[in-house]
């Protein structure tokens, strides 16, 4: 591990540190949990993270680069499902944490660092980058970021190998019903396409298609999470979409936001149910996640 800590959630990940060196890690973790806690240790704790891809059918004798693991939340769930992970993090503290969480994972190696300097001379069946695309612009210094982000994310993979992305969708329900954009803190951020700074920004279902197309994924699987892909209770599909009043949990409206304050401008409980009348489930979605192949 060479890596300059470039990304933290501060005091709290020195918190996860300690947690997952105790010898009562869970137990810990479960008194966490049921006591309200704060926005960080929710994020990095909660086993509902876990059920963004717990359902995905891995083949077991492949192998997967996870770009931007965070503290290792989904993790474990690629490394219980696949013949190798190699899990790569920008933060070394935050490697520290994955490596420590996932102690008794044999079949995980942690790397720290920007994926951009790091030599692998390896090809995977999965590259997944799960809430890892947005930040693109940050730490990619090019004059096309998103895109040569996509690029460079495609050469780790075999020529079938598939590229998962989880990302917010700028126009998520809960942005135009009085949500704050999740990384800039500002309302309808997204929405008005971040007209003060563009370092990191989500994307709607149309650009995404359009610049993964243009990085040469050209089969695209779209999943709607429920209520985003953070804490995701439902997952739908292109081809299993939600109806009025069935398959879908209205306790997921309105959207709650643990991370910070947020208005209530109208019922998006009334509102989806005629989003899903007209068809427009998949655009006005929280979040996405995308499979990507290259044919």
């Amino acid at each position: 591990m060479n890596s300059k800590d470039f990304y933290s959630d501060g005091e709290v990940e020195n918190d996860l540190l300690s947690i997952f060196s105790s010898k009562n890690s869970k137990l810990l973790i479960k008194n966490i949990l049921s006591n309200n806690p704060s926005w960080p240790m929710r994020y990095h704790l909660s086993p509902l993270r876990k059920n963004i891809l717990d359902w995905y059918d891995f083949k077991s004798e492949e192998s997967l680069l996870e770009i931007g693991a965070g503290c290792g939340a989904i993790t474990e769930v690629f490394c219980s499902k696949l013949r190798k992970v190699v899990a790569i993090e920008l933060s070394k503290l935050r490697s520290e944490i994955i490596s420590c969480r996932h102690k008794d994972k044999n079949n995980l190696t942690v790397i720290a660092g920007n994926i951009s300097n790091i030599k692998i001379n390896e090809k995977f069946d999965y590259v997944s980058l799960i809430g890892v695309l947005e930040y693109a612009g940050k730490y990619t210094h090019t004059q096309d970021p998103y895109f040569d982000f996509l690029l460079e994310a495609k050469s780790f993979l075999k020529i079938n190998g598939i590229l998962i992305i989880a990302i917010e969708n700028k126009f998520g329900l809960k942005y135009w019903a009085g949500c704050r954009e999740d990384h800039t803190g500002k309302f309808f951020d997204s929405i008005e396409n971040y007209p003060e700074n563009k370092d990191i920004q989500t994307f709607g279902k149309y650009e995404l298609k359009e610049v993964l197309k243009r990085a040469g994924f050209h089969n695209l699987s779209f999943y709607y999470p429920t209520p985003d892909y953070k804490f995701p209770t439902e997952i739908f599909s292109d081809n299993y979409l939600p109806t009025i009043g069935h398959n879908i949990t209205t306790s997921s409206f309105p959207f709650r936001d643990y991370s910070q304050d947020r208005k209530y401008i109208f019922s998006e409980k009334l509102a989806i149910d005629n989003i899903i009348v007209n068809r427009q489930f998949d655009f006005f979605s929280n979040s996405f996640l995308i499979f990507a192949k290259q044919k």
